[in-house]
């Protein structure tokens, strides 16, 4: 084992560093990192110092370094291999070898490729979504928003039976790859009406009112974006109460009410790993970049795309 380990850090607002660091006196889980990936939107708002500070609690990674707003060493999706040759998938920030405690290393099914496996975060999300939405057969259902977490909600919903699954982009570049989900893409302007469940994740004041408009009589709406330090203006002075809408919050750091009780977290993440066992969903995987470049790249990888993995050597 190597008692040194190498971790990118931001240390002002869009502007990292990679930082040398020991591993010595650690007890746990020895990882050697075989990639890891960028989550755009939370790592976004972290790099640009957008926490608002009363969220700085809420906002911490499981195993981050630092404190927020800086310098801070995030992230939460890395996949390595234990020294027992395990693959294993870990709450942890970029960085190069680490130790982490047993029970947060979680096994990574055979069937599911490094790259795919660093999805496991967002598809976590995308299932706890879908707990909190209890989507039923048949539904009419608007997916706005085609980014990581929108399009695997896409796919989860997609295989129920009978549902008829929309996603709203307004890049009309994600149309082939939300038909190979299994559902139908739509510009915001052809955006279907009358949806009875609709997701939104396109983190925008428009994709939210779009939301609204969208709603058929006593609609879901789950939210499932974070604005961060913004205030989105909404207008429910309208139809909002003669259509009985519901507004609902989804958030991953806590196990929907709908199966609490009944998954802890380690059970949600195994669960989400088994949920990645799809070829389709390796197209969500759009660039790959080596640790050693973060510094310099990870502005313009957090500016757009899907998701972007980091590789520490040979996958």
């Amino acid at each position: 084992m190597r008692m040194t380990a190498r971790a990118f850090w931001t240390v002002v607002p869009g502007r990292g560093e990679i930082r040398e660091e020991s591993l010595a006196g650690l007890t746990g889980t020895y990882v050697e990192t075989l990639a890891s990936g960028i989550s755009r939107g939370t790592e976004a708002t972290v790099f640009a110092g957008r926490v608002p500070a009363n969220q700085y609690a809420v906002m911490a990674a499981p195993l981050m370094a630092g404190t927020l707003p800086f310098p801070v060493k995030y992230g939460y999706s890395a996949v390595g291999r234990t020294e027992a040759g395990q693959r294993v998938f870990v709450l942890h920030p970029h960085q190069d070898r680490f130790i982490a405690p047993p029970a947060m290393c979680i096994a990574v099914p055979d069937t599911v490729p490094t790259e795919r496996a660093v999805l496991a975060a967002n598809m976590e999300t995308a299932l706890n979504i879908l707990w909190d939405a209890r989507p039923l057969l048949g539904e009419r259902i608007l997916v706005i928003g085609a980014g990581v977490v929108g399009l695997l909600v896409a796919s989860l919903c997609a295989r129920l039976p009978q549902a008829c699954v929309t996603v709203v982009d307004i890049n009309p570049d994600r149309a082939a790859l939300v038909g190979a989900l299994g559902a139908r893409f739509a510009t915001p302007d052809a955006a279907p009406r009358e949806q009875e469940l609709i997701v939104h994740a396109s983190a925008s004041e428009a994709g939210l009112r779009l939301a609204l408009a969208c709603a058929a009589f006593e609609a879901r709406i789950v939210e499932a974006s974070w604005f961060g330090d913004t205030t989105p203006s909404l207008p429910l002075g309208e139809a909002f109460h003669q259509r009985r809408l519901q507004l609902i919050s989804s958030q991953v750091g806590s196990v929907a009410q709908a199966m609490r009780g009944r998954r802890d977290y380690a059970a949600r993440l195994g669960h989400a790993l088994t949920l990645l066992d799809d070829p389709a969903l390796d197209a969500l995987v759009q660039s790959r970049t080596h640790f050693e470049s973060l510094p310099e790249r990870m502005p313009q990888l957090l500016a757009g795309g899907l998701c972007h993995v980091v590789t520490y050597g040979d996958l």
